[in-house]
């Protein structure tokens, strides 16, 4: 894609401070050499609750129209949007880069630089569970070999990009025959990259590891449930769990992307919506990761670059020490942005 070409969003607008954080995208947006096409979807709660699956009608056309989306956070009532949504899609992994920035404090004092590749689908996440009886209660667990596939098949990629070491965690000596299938497929993928170091480790004695060398982890590979505990755990390290975001992928038989979904790791805030002083950070970084997915690194970079250099100044807003509204934290990120484009 060359910086010509038309690039169409899908967006799904959600609720709380999802419309302050939308505005920070377009500012950003509108001041990139770029043309970008926006195609919104409203995934209100009111109106999920009113249409049901119909809004996910929408969603998914306008992302299969555009290939790629960036989603706003969204209240979770009867149904998790983001549930269906990836059954749809059928996104079998979340990456969620976790990295300490400068400027936020944490009672974790080690850098971390940690790479959460999260298998999207099956554990017990996908199944409701029944009762037997009055007394007990079962929840079947599922691992499916291609999310596996297509997960370790990213991770090494990802590894292999940036010279890093994949780790692969989960209970593999207790839940023998689930964990024992994705160590196995793992363990199969990872013959293809021979260059890349690829441990394996005890997910309980990961949780341990983590915060005592963290130096020692960069991918790591994950089953459903794990994935989930070590991404918020990850972002209590860093100092903050509203500057994190994740990519959403679905895959073709050979491991290619056909569809990617970016969004913000926190939620919906309703106790400051409509304040002007919610956070920027997790959705600017989304749209980092989502510029880069289509080629625009430079963007992408000076995106990332510049938000990071407001953070560590100081120039933030007060959830992270700072004392900007929403506005003006977006200004500047901005300015510090432009100011590498133009260097």
């Amino acid at each position: 894609m060359n910086g010509n070409q038309q690039i169409e969003i899908a967006e799904f607008l959600g609720d709380g401070i999802g419309p302050e954080l939308r505005e920070a995208v377009i500012s950003v947006a509108d001041t990139l050499p770029l043309d970008f096409k926006f195609r919104p979807v409203d995934w209100s709660l009111d109106r999920r609750e009113r249409l049901g699956e119909q809004v996910i009608d929408e969603a998914e056309e306008a992302i299969r129209i555009c290939r790629v989306a960036l989603k706003y956070p969204t209240v979770t009532k009867s149904s998790s949007p983001n549930a269906l949504f990836r059954r749809r899609c059928e996104f079998s992994v979340i990456y969620r880069p976790t990295v300490s920035i400068p400027g936020i404090r944490s009672n974790f004092t080690e850098q971390l630089n940690v790479h959460i590749v999260r298998i999207a689908t099956g554990g017990t996440y996908d199944d409701p569970g029944q009762h037997i009886g009055q007394d007990v209660a079962v929840s079947l667990r599922m691992v499916e070999k291609k999310p596996c596939e297509h997960a370790a098949t990213f991770a090494f990629e990802l590894a292999r990009k940036h010279g890093w070491k994949v780790t692969s965690a989960s209970k593999y000596t207790i839940q023998k025959i689930t964990d024992g299938l994705f160590e196995a497929v793992v363990r199969k993928v990872a013959q293809d990259y021979e260059d890349v170091q690829h441990n394996v480790e005890l997910f309980d004695a990961l949780l341990g590891k983590i915060i005592l060398k963290p130096q020692d982890y960069q991918v790591v590979l994950v089953l459903n449930e794990y994935g989930d505990f070590l991404s918020d755990m990850a972002s209590g390290l860093v100092g903050s769990l509203g500057t994190g975001c994740s990519g959403n992928y679905a895959f073709n038989d050979d491991h290619s992307i056909t569809l990617a979904m970016f969004d913000p790791a926190g939620g919906t805030a309703p106790d400051i919506a409509g304040q002007n002083c919610c956070n920027p950070t997790a959705i600017l970084m989304a749209f980092a990761m989502l510029l880069e997915h289509i080629e625009q690194h430079q963007y992408g970079d000076a995106l990332r670059r510049g938000l990071l250099d407001a953070i560590a100044a100081g120039e933030s807003t007060a959830d992270v020490g700072g004392t900007l509204k929403t506005d003006e934290c977006t200004r500047v990120i901005i300015s510090r942005m432009e100011d590498y484009l133009a260097a």
